[in-house]
């Protein structure tokens, strides 16, 4: 049995997938589950989103078939088959066990494992042979840093959305690169909304880091 598991993170910029080509087209943050690729060479997607455009953006792609959405709250939900194969399949292909993806503005973000230092160094080198992949983060599974975020510091995901949200796109920057409006138009929810979530999300990560 080998004991040893690796948590991987990987930064990814130029993929081609309808899901990164739809969060560039609108701006807009997706998460998706790993995408699944069948025996016919269609790659099945599960994924949602707080922007409705993306619906109508992937209803257009010709490389989208049979797309399926829904909507819980202020989340659109949506499961698709693709055409178009997604970077992370090459990574999967050698070994990473992905657990999820995020997409923001076109960039994408892969969380997942590896399973020993020999499959390590296969996926690596995949990732090194792809354009636009590149490794953000390696640590031993285990330490807090593999646990989602919203479950690590007791957040609502969409408290963790809207966190994200603002990271990237520089509202924490000083000066501020985007104003509280600019964020919650992202997000496609009210500036008090967004400010209601990133006090509640700021709430509980100071209360348990003082802790």
């Amino acid at each position: 049995m080998i004991s040893e598991c690796l948590v991987v993170e990987f930064r990814v910029t130029g993929d081609e997938c309808p899901l990164a080509d739809a969060s560039r087209t609108v701006g807009a943050t997706i998460d998706a589950l790993p995408p699944l690729r069948r025996s016919d060479g269609n790659t099945l997607l599960h994924f949602s989103t707080t922007n409705p455009d993306v619906g109508s953006v992937l209803d257009a792609d010709d490389r989208v078939r049979y797309l399926h959405g829904s909507r819980a709250g202020d989340r659109h939900n949506y499961r698709c088959l693709s055409k178009q194969p997604c970077t992370v399949n090459d990574l999967v292909d050698v070994g990473f066990l992905v657990d999820s993806t995020h997409h923001a503005h076109g960039t994408e973000r892969y969380a997942g494992a590896v399973v020993g230092h020999e499959v390590l160094e296969g996926v690596l080198e995949a990732a090194g042979e792809t354009v636009g992949v590149s490794i953000e983060r390696i640590s031993p599974l285990g330490d807090d840093g593999d646990e989602p975020v919203a479950k690590r510091w007791d957040m609502t995901p969409a408290q963790e959305e809207a966190v994200r949200a603002a990271y990237e796109l520089g509202y924490f920057e000083v000066p501020r690169a985007v104003t509280a409006s600019d964020v919650a138009a992202e997000l496609g929810v009210s500036k008090s909304a967004f400010l209601e979530r990133l006090r509640r999300a700021q709430g509980s990560l100071l209360g348990q880091v003082l802790s």
